[in-house]
């Protein structure tokens, strides 16, 4: 992924001009030390590190070793239920190992494990890395079209339900990958989203799936003696004993014990 780190950090409106004549292959050495030494928040680790180069900014500084050493962000953060101060430390200490060679063909299968069939566009778009064209046809991959005359590239022994299997209702997240990890999200995502001029640069609803595309947004309701999952659906939804079943299944994931049900509004 180091290409795609790279262009945003010198392309990067706040810091890309702060980092030309810097010397930052010390920069990351200097930080990889710091960050052997114990996990630091980015406000920590760019004071320390300023201390070194007072003429560029802190936050300049840490950014740009986030974006040019291997990092692991730790926990409380990324904890189910819990959460904390963004802190990193270095991923050699970490691990405990070297890190091992990239192979970008290994991104590139992993990727269609998750998310295929996709197209090269579709991949490039994920890893934000040009010139997979060539990579993946090197890789041992089926080749199927889409309705459009679009090659699609999938693992052989992927599995591939038949047209009329049906898809059960699913909850997405926030920033769910299925949403954001395709150059043409046709498959999934409905011109009912499109219609609605959600704020792409405001909170992302949490959409639900009916038949594998999207067909409304959920959100947790957590008033004082219970939990509600409120469900707006774009249409009414031909079965939906079946769409507040798994909704209900979600809210014992999300609060065991307590109190709760599943609200279906009117289409919106």
């Amino acid at each position: 992924m180091q290409p795609a780190l790279d262009r945003d950090l010198y392309r990067n409106q706040l810091h890309g001009k702060q980092v030309r004549d810097l010397d930052l292959t010390a920069v990351v050495e200097a930080g990889r030390l710091l960050l052997a030494e114990k996990p630091r928040t980015n406000k920590e680790l760019g004071a320390l590190l300023h201390e070194r180069w007072p003429d560029r900014p802190p936050a300049t500084l840490a950014y740009a070793l986030r974006c040019l050493a291997p990092l692991v962000q730790v926990p409380p953060r990324a904890v189910w239920g819990r959460s904390g101060p963004i802190a990193h430390t270095d991923a050699r200490t970490w691990l405990g190992a070297d890190l091992a060679e990239p192979d970008v063909g290994a991104v590139v299968t992993r990727y269609l494990a998750a998310f295929g069939p996709a197209t090269v566009k579709d991949v490039q778009t994920w890893s934000g890395l040009t010139g997979l064209r060539e990579v993946v046809a090197s890789l041992p991959l089926l080749v199927l079209r889409d309705e459009d005359g679009q090659e699609l590239y999938d693992l052989p022994d992927a599995p591939r339900p038949a047209e009329d299997v049906p898809a059960p209702p699913r909850f997405l997240y926030d920033f769910d990958n299925l949403l954001l990890s395709h150059a043409d999200r046709r498959r999934v995502v409905t011109p009912d989203v499109r219609a609605r001029g959600y704020d792409p640069h405001g909170p992302v609803p949490r959409f639900f799936l009916l038949d594998g595309v999207t067909a409304g947004d959920w959100r947790v309701v957590d008033l004082a003696d219970r939990v509600t999952l409120e469900l707006r659906p774009f249409h009414r939804p031909a079965d939906p004993d079946a769409l507040i079943a798994e909704g209900t299944a979600l809210l014992d994931f999300l609060a065991p014990g307590a109190d709760h049900d599943v609200r279906v509004l009117d289409p919106t």
